[in-house]
């Protein structure tokens, strides 16, 4: 019943985390800032949790601390349950990022608590205290890891993101009466405790040594994560189930190393020792990870499959077409090769650091929210410092080649306690040297991208990797983020996304373009000699620059002659947000074209945005989308009033206002001299096929369709209702 409740306990906080990143989204954006911002807030709130039941637990029987559990438990399950009103409701009225933060501070301070109250009420012994929590620590975190798994797979799926959050609450309230019942069966610590048997000769540190030394390594454990998802992030070309598969192997992992720990337990005789060789252990296995990530030829035999995968320009439709063959090696061998042995290393160090410090019944539950606090703030640290800082500075490469450097702290630490002849000494060298190996970021990214270094072009920051890679006929592919929507030179729906709309309209003087890519939309809707002003909004930043880079070796005039355009403006930022933050109208709002499984795809084809792009629109303005599925089409119906479809329901253009279906007039505007010089007369010809089947969009086509919603992104999860 212990294992159960506390398994309870880690799943609805991993589901929380999971539908809480996706709700304040909304309001944050999607981009690595805002995630960083809320991921630092949760890791925040345990932290001070965690502090402060370890110092609450010193003062409380085993039966009070079993009460308080519950009793969070119960806390927690109702906030939960209003969560989504008031982060939906409320939320957005606080523009400040930081009153985002302490938003999520309540709950997950609350949640910090139940580690070290857990460990209070169920410590009996001194010399069982290591084993005790590091069974506690495993069922939580093994809870966590099937709560990060069960989010997008079944939860969201079917219930959506307000029915992921009420399973949680459910799982607290289950934990909450699981927690009375074993109040009522608590037994108290017998007076005279068991002697401790006697520790081993080894090398004796303080306890704040110990703090300082477990928050090192949550630094390096989170910073190593956004590299791991980062990474996995271009693999398997990102869809809405990467997040939390990453998570839950990640977490597996930390809970079968914990389990094998206290396997092994009474073998730590050393623990310093122990907990030294894990870190620099899991280091090395990172750094060997992307050695041979960018080092082994493509044909090895563990590399050849994905080279391949790699090269398609959006893989498998996760979700539509379930490939099970791929399914287990993207999201279940890749993990464990990947990084799921470092993540049992972790484990195993935590409970070496367990079996050096309690001594203690009284204390116990005090150490572990300490030491739970220190290594919380060196997360919250690392993912900070990695995710804004290192990604933005030297990238993925250059990050892990950091960590290896700062482990080095560990390798020295080993030498100074125990001497040349111990394996510290070369571990410091082999850190030193797997920092030098590192693959530079061409030469990793072009990988990744199925292609060779010397023929690609890539760019890395903060905000995501993009690349560029050579076609047959002089042609070029466009990669974000390990997807590829689009190919140069333009043609294709890119282009006529772009210019149906802009030759539909009477005078689109003022467009907005969500998303970059390789340019194409936002290029053609500028077709128009009456536009003024042509504003990107693009999340990814080397965009832009890897485009210029390109226009300047591969001689592409569309593309040279549009990145020198004068009416262009490209604004690094999530277009969803920028729309909403700023008071701005426009004749024309566009989002390029967006496979709808792409991760947070559901942002851009739920009905609330198409009616936030609606409240921007000028009077006579439109938006134009791609409709990709069936349920786009009624959703961007059920958001705008007047509607025309073009090329068979492909494209739509929606307005407040009525639309004219004038297909003699945009005909004309087609076979200019004009639009034939700027767009070429085989993309004008293409569009003008394109606006010659217009007509008015059919509202009852689809109607059984159930819309895509913020809460429900029934698109992007592949939900069949």
């Amino acid at each position: 019943m212990v294992a159960v409740t506390f398994i309870l306990s880690g799943a609805a906080a991993l589901v929380y985390q999971v539908a809480w990143q996706r709700l304040l989204a909304l309001q944050t954006g999607v981009g690595i800032y805002s995630v960083a911002l809320v991921t630092a807030a949760f890791m925040a709130g345990l932290g001070i949790g965690s502090h402060l039941g370890g110092s609450l637990s010193a003062r409380l029987s085993a039966g009070q601390a079993l009460a308080l559990f519950a009793t969070l438990e119960a806390v927690i399950a109702l906030i939960g349950q209003a969560s989504v009103t008031l982060y939906q409701a409320w939320l957005p009225r606080l523009a400040s990022p930081p009153l985002h933060f302490l938003a999520l501070l309540p709950p997950t301070t609350l949640m910090g608590m139940s580690l070290p109250l857990m460990v209070r009420a169920f410590v009996r012994r001194a010399d069982t205290a290591a084993r005790t929590v590091g069974w506690l620590y495993a069922a939580n975190v093994m809870g966590a890891a099937l709560g990060a798994l069960a989010t997008p797979w079944l939860l969201m799926r079917h219930l959506g993101v307000a029915g992921a959050v009420q399973a949680a609450a459910l799982g607290n309230w289950t934990a909450a009466g699981l927690g009375f019942v074993l109040r009522l069966r608590a037994v108290e610590p017998a007076p005279a405790e068991a002697p401790l048997p006697p520790r081993p000769a080894t090398v004796s540190i303080h306890f704040a040594v110990w703090l300082a030394l477990y928050g090192l390594s949550g630094f390096i454990a989170l910073g190593l994560e956004i590299l791991w998802f980062r990474l996995t992030e271009v693999a398997v070309k990102a869809t809405a189930f990467t997040f939390g598969t990453v998570l839950a192997f990640y977490l597996a992992g930390l809970a079968a190393g914990t389990a094998l720990g206290v396997a092994l337990l009474s073998r730590l005789g050393r623990p310093l020792r122990v907990f030294l060789l894990c870190q620099c252990g899991l280091l090395l296995y990172a750094a060997a990870v992307t050695v041979a990530l960018g080092f082994l030829p493509s044909r090895a035999p563990l590399l050849s499959w994905l080279t391949a995968y790699w090269r398609e320009p959006a893989g498998f439709r996760l979700g539509r077409y379930w490939d099970w063959p791929a399914t287990l090696r993207l999201y279940v061998a890749w993990p464990l090769v990947v990084y799921v042995p470092a993540t049992v290393l972790m484990g195993l160090s935590f409970m070496a650091l367990q079996r050096a410090v309690h001594d203690d019944v009284r204390t116990s539950g005090r150490k572990v929210g300490l030491l739970q606090a220190a290594n919380i703030a060196g997360c919250t640290a690392g993912s900070l410092l990695v995710g804004l800082v290192g990604l933005r500075l030297g990238g993925t490469s250059g990050s892990l080649r950091a960590l290896l450097i700062l482990g080095m702290v560990f390798a020295l630490l080993g030498w100074r306690a125990y001497g040349w002849r111990s394996p510290f000494a070369a571990l410091g060298a082999l850190l030193a040297l797997a920092a030098v190996a590192q693959p530079g970021p061409a030469r990793l990214w072009s990988r990744l991208l199925g292609s060779a270094p010397a023929a690609a072009l890539v760019a890395e920051d903060a905000t995501g990797v993009v690349g560029v890679t050579p076609l047959e006929g002089r042609s070029w592919r466009v990669w974000v983020g390990g997807r590829s929507n689009s190919t140069l030179p333009f043609g294709g729906v890119h282009s006529r996304l772009g210019a149906v709309a802009a030759l539909a309209l009477d005078r689109p003087a003022h467009v907005a373009i969500i998303g970059l890519g390789s340019g194409d939309t936002a290029w053609a809707a500028g077709v128009r000699r009456e536009t003024r002003d042509i504003t990107v909004l693009e999340l990814c930043a080397p965009q832009l620059g890897l485009l210029g880079r390109l226009a300047g070796v591969a001689g592409l005039s569309h593309l040279d002659r549009f990145l020198q355009d004068p009416r262009l403006s490209v604004i690094n930022a999530d277009g969803r947000r920028e729309l909403a933050r700023r008071d701005r109208r426009y004749d024309l709002i566009e989002a390029d074209a967006l496979f709808p499984e792409s991760a947070y795809s559901g942002n851009l084809y739920s009905r609330e945005f198409f009616a936030l792009a609606a409240s921007r629109l000028d009077r006579g303005g439109a938006m134009c989308t791609w409709a990709p599925s069936t349920r786009v089409y009624r959703t961007f119906c059920d958001a705008f009033p007047n509607v025309l479809e073009f090329d068979e329901g492909e494209i739509l253009l929606g307005s407040p206002d009525p639309l004219p279906l004038d297909v003699e007039r945009w005909a004309a505007r087609a076979r200019s001299t004009r639009t034939r010089w700027y767009l070429g007369e085989k993309i004008a010809e293409q569009v003008l096929a394109s606006l010659q089947s217009a007509r008015p969009a059919d509202r009852e086509r689809y109607r059984a369709r159930l819309a895509n919603e913020d809460l429900f992104p029934r698109d992007e999860f592949a939900s069949r209702k």
